[in-house]
This record gives C-alpha cells, structure tokens and sequence, in this order.
C-alpha cells in the first residue's frame, strides 16, 4: 500500500482529522485543501490514488465538481490507474446532493457513516484504479459484538470528540485480536509521550 496518496477536499476540521485518523493507520499519505480553489490546483499538481471531497464545498456547475464528476466517470486507461473519487455528503444537504450524484452514477456517502462502510467504499475504489490489490482490513462484525465493542470503547485511540460528527456508532461491529492488539500498543506510546511532555514541561517551570 505504499506510494498511496489521497487529497481531502474539506473545510471541516473535526470532519478531516477523523478520516485522517482512520486512513493514517493505513500508512498512506494524506493532504487535506481546506478550500475548492485549493482542492482544484493541488488536484492538477499531485500523483493521487483517490480524492475524497465534501460536497458542501463544491458548486455543482463549478469548475472542481465537474473535473471531479469526469474523473470519477472516465474509463480507465490501458497501463493508467484511474484515479478514485468518493464523495462526502452532509446529512443536511442528503435531499439536494443525493438525487444529483446517483443521476451521475458518482460514489458517495452520507455523513455521519459508518467506519466498516466508510473502508469498505475506501477499498473498492482503490482496488479499481488499481493503487491496492487487496482489501484493506476492516472492522468486522459477527458474534461477541457487544464483549469486542466495549473493549474497542477502551482501546479506541479516537478522540469522540473530533469523530462524533463523522463516524455513527454501529452496535453489532467489534475489532478483531490484531487490531485490538494494534490499538492497545498505539494507546501505551501516546501514554508514554504524554508523560515525556509533562515532564519535559515540568523541567521547564523549575519543578523537581
């Protein structure tokens, strides 16, 4: 999975850390553009896999959301990924977005989504213009759900606070040993640096 790059297109700051949270795990490199002018001139200057843009920024007759839309809708090239892109639609805005990208045929999703949803979209498109050729691991849903989900509450090195208004809860998923493993080692090193912080910032006021 190397090499995958993904630009988010989105003014929403709570909205792109939490994805950037989700798709960092994954070891790809992430840029967000805060704004559509933005989003277009690094759109034309990168070597991106997929770009995933909130809707609430695009003026559907400008100039990104029909670069994005013939994007989105080209037929791949032989030898030339095509490059993936998913649409982020607030809730709010559900009546007017929606009719219009399922008359375009352009993927989607409603926001707040699920994370399983959100990754399994993530991966097809990615699969499709071929920047991965297998699925990226996803959280799974089964037997034990309510066990695996409490542990994951413990464990989730998310911040709610940044992810509410993203992610909605699903009550049947849970995470598997690896990534519970995963994110038990990933909550003991933010523990050991918010320590490291503390006590390099007690050195500084003079404390002993």
């Amino acid at each position: 999975m190397a090499g995958v790059n993904i630009l988010i297109i989105d003014d929403d700051e709570a909205g792109h850390s939490a994805l950037r949270c989700v798709l960092d795990a994954e070891g790809w490199h992430l840029t967000v553009a805060p704004l559509a002018r933005e989003g277009l001139a690094r759109l034309s200057g990168g070597d991106w896999k997929l770009v995933i843009a909130n809707v609430a920024l695009l003026d559907v007759q400008g100039p990104l959301f029909q670069t994005l839309k013939d994007l989105a809708q080209s037929e791949p090239e032989p030898g030339k990924p095509r490059l993936g892109v998913l649409f982020v639609v607030p809730e709010l805005l559900a009546p007017q977005a929606r009719p219009l990208l399922e008359e375009e045929h352009l993927p989607y999703v409603v926001k707040p989504f699920h994370l399983h949803d959100f990754l399994e979209r993530v991966s097809d498109l990615l699969i499709e213009s071929q920047a991965i050729s297998d699925p990226i691991r996803q959280v799974q849903s089964g037997p034990g759900g309510t066990e695996r989900r409490k542990a994951k509450d413990r464990r989730s090195r998310f911040d709610r606070r940044s992810t509410s208004s993203m992610f909605a809860s699903r009550k049947e998923y849970f995470m598997s040993e690896e990534e519970l493993a995963e994110y038990e080692k990933q909550e003991e090193e933010e523990r050991k640096k918010r320590e490291g912080d503390s006590n390099v910032k007690d050195l500084g006021s003079g404390k002993r």
